[in-house]
């Protein structure tokens, strides 16, 4: 009875039923109906493994698909099948796809007419595209079947990573039929990653934030393994280049985990939540590199066995570091770590089904491709929400600066108002004295004096004109700045105005030996209504700017008039020098307080820098404009233009008559 038991032990593979199947029949999973048998060492032939002695070793796969995880053994796969057509008269072309494109090694045996097993196709991703009997991205084998025919077939596969062998057969009008959805899904799927690399392009040109080309780089990473695990790589991009497909998947998965922890960093700034959060991602991101490293080698086996145990290392410390910035209150970690939950789920189950403790079904085997492209998409929300509230929180700081600015605005208009009244009383304060001293010094010149006394008293006389000039100067400037100085209508003589202005400036011209000319055009009236104390007051600035900036030649005060067609007429005053001149490019600044041209000017001849500012306010101030034409080397010529006005003793208005 013992030795009845163990033959029908022996013979049970043997008497397995065939998978049977019409010409209605589209596509079968085959699975179930599939034996096994591991080769350790890899050495059986297909004469070891199809004689009866080995048949007993064969064991049925009770599965949808082999799944032998991380496994250096060959497997061999026997399946029988037997064509039964219930209409003879259809013909129908069967397909045997093998759906898993990582594989190194698929061998199909099929009986050749003699009924012996001979290598039919001999194909994998450690060969070129080229060895593959149907250009697909998996591996796809015409079935010679006839109908009413038993055909048994042997599969061997190989490989350095995991041993995943989804079996189906398919009538080839079926398998045409289902490209379409195929691609589309596919497509789609591309699409995505390709549309969120472009929108996050240009959102990295825009801000110029380093998260978001970490991001890219990303998601270029993880869009190439796409490619490369789906086998459109070697269909495609590299289908002559055998050692970079096996290489590409841990390669870029390891790239992948790099810029994911680059990008988490810089997102959640890690170094602000607690150096062991920051140096856990430093890890990850060496362990990556690593990885990288090793998938470059000839023999890419250890890499491919790493990337597993990198990927769910990876997702365990970056789900962590979310949580981390989610308790100290970082509001977008919130998108952070919803993503990487369902990344870290997707990595789980697939990973489970490589190693091997999960079947392999649809299912297991793109769970980690819709959780990675749910986790993008959810990134990208997280980055648009970061620049919301970016532009929050530039608004809240512009807000808070424009307050802070405004009360700034506030004090420092004080602080001026406080600087020009202490100005405009110091400078009152310091007439009186002043007013005393130039009293005291021209009583003194009615006293006889000795030659050294006079000519101190010239010096001193001369210094406290000087010094009550600035205070002028100060004090006119303050009260233009507060707006308390307004031009008054008063009668005056031009020629008066000339003569006092001639004899003021005729002793500083003739110390440097420049010529003082003073003309006024014939026809110009002599009486006129105007602010003659502070038409005065420009006209002592320019002149002394003259005689201070001129070396040698002339100055001259000229007085004319202009007369437009409409019947307005304007008072014309130059003050023309040969000096030095200056460069029209400083005419922007030149009318500023405290500018000066040349500053060595200033140590040579003195001056406060606020002549010409105060010029041109008074000229306004009276409804005129100051200015000026000069070239270096060869003189200015400052002109005033006010609105003329005739005194008492004037009512005809006059021809035109320019001065040239």
């Amino acid at each position: 009875m013992r030795y009845l038991l163990i033959i029908l032990v022996a013979w049970l593979p043997l008497l397995a039923a065939a998978v049977e199947f019409d010409e209605h029949t589209r596509t079968m999973v085959l699975g179930r109906a599939v034996q096994v048998l591991e080769d350790p060492g890899g050495q059986a032939l297909i004469q070891d493994v199809s004689s009866a002695a080995m048949a007993a070793a064969f064991r049925p796969l009770q599965a949808d698909a082999l799944n032998a995880g991380f496994s250096s053994s060959a497997f061999w796969l026997k399946v029988e099948l037997l064509y039964r057509p219930q209409n003879l008269a259809i013909h129908r072309d069967w397909l045997l796809d093998v759906a898993y494109p990582p594989l190194d090694y698929v061998d199909l045996y099929l009986p050749d007419a003699s009924g012996q097993l001979q290598l039919a196709v001999r194909t994998g991703d450690m060969l070129p595209f080229a060895s593959r009997q149907i250009r697909q991205n998996s591996y796809l084998f015409a079935l010679p079947l006839h109908p009413g025919e038993a055909m048994t077939l042997y599969l061997r596969v190989a490989g350095h990573g995991s041993i995943q062998v989804p079996l189906n057969l398919w009538s080839s009008h079926a398998f045409l039929e289902m490209q379409p959805s195929r691609i589309y899904v596919w497509g789609l799927s591309y699409g995505v990653l390709f549309g969120l690399l472009v929108y996050n392009l240009f959102i990295y040109f825009g801000v110029r934030d380093r998260s978001y080309l970490y991001y890219l780089m990303y998601i270029a990473s993880f869009g190439f393994y796409q490619v490369s695990v789906n086998g459109t790589g070697v269909e495609f991009l590299w289908p002559n280049s055998p050692w970079w497909t096996n290489a590409a998947t841990p390669f870029l998965v390891s790239a992948s985990v790099f810029f994911a922890c680059q990008f988490s960093r810089t997102f959640l700034q890690t170094p602000r939540l607690g150096e062991w959060v920051d140096w856990l991602l430093r890890l990850v991101m060496g362990a990556a590199v690593g990885v990288m490293l090793l998938s470059l080698l000839p023999d890419c086996t250890i890499a491919l066995r790493l990337v597993t145990a990198l990927v769910m290392l990876f997702a365990v410390v970056i789900l962590s570091a979310g949580i981390v910035a989610l308790k100290k209150g970082v509001s977008l970690a919130r998108y952070f770590v919803v993503a990487w939950s369902i990344f870290l789920l997707g990595s789980l189950i697939h990973g489970l089904m490589l190693i091997g403790y999960l079947p392999n079904t649809v299912f297991t085997l793109y769970i980690w491709q819709i959780c990675s492209a749910l986790e993008v998409a959810l990134l990208s929300l997280a980055l648009a929400a970061r620049i919301n509230l970016m532009r929050a929180q530039q608004a809240q700081t512009l807000l808070e600066a424009g307050q802070a600015l405004e009360q700034l605005n506030l004090e420092l208009a004080t602080s001026n108002r406080l600087k020009d009244e202490f100005l405009a009383t110091l400078t009152h304060e310091l007439r009186t004295p002043m007013n005393g001293v130039i009293g005291s010094l021209e009583l003194m010149e009615t006293v006889e004096l000795s030659e050294e006394l006079a000519q101190y008293q010239q010096t001193a006389a001369g210094s406290a004109q000087d010094m009550m000039g600035m205070i002028n100067g100060i004090l006119t400037l303050t009260e233009l700045q507060a707006g308390r100085l307004h031009a008054e209508q008063q009668p005056f003589s031009v020629a008066r105005l000339f003569a006092q202005l001639h004899r003021q400036f005729l002793p500083a011209a003739q110390a440097k030996g420049l010529a003082l000319l003073v003309a006024r055009e014939a026809q110009l009236p002599d009486d006129l209504l105007g602010d003659a104390a502070r038409l005065r007051q420009c006209l002592e600035c320019l002149l002394d700017n003259a005689i201070k900036f001129t070396r040698e030649g002339s100055i001259q005060l000229r007085a004319g008039a202009e007369y437009g067609p409409n019947g307005d007429a304007w008072l014309l005053l130059d003050v023309i020098d040969s000096g030095i001149g200056f460069d029209c490019k400083h005419a922007s600044t030149l009318y500023q307080c405290f500018f000066q041209v040349d500053g060595s000017m200033t140590r040579e001849h003195g001056g406060l820098g606020i002549g010409l500012a105060i010029c041109r306010q008074l000229i306004e101030l009276q409804g005129g404009q100051l200015s000026h034409q000069s070239m270096p080397g060869q003189g200015s010529r400052f002109t005033l233009r006010l609105p003329l006005r005739f005194g008492q003793y004037v009512s005809l208005p006059l021809k035109q008559n320019a001065i040239n």
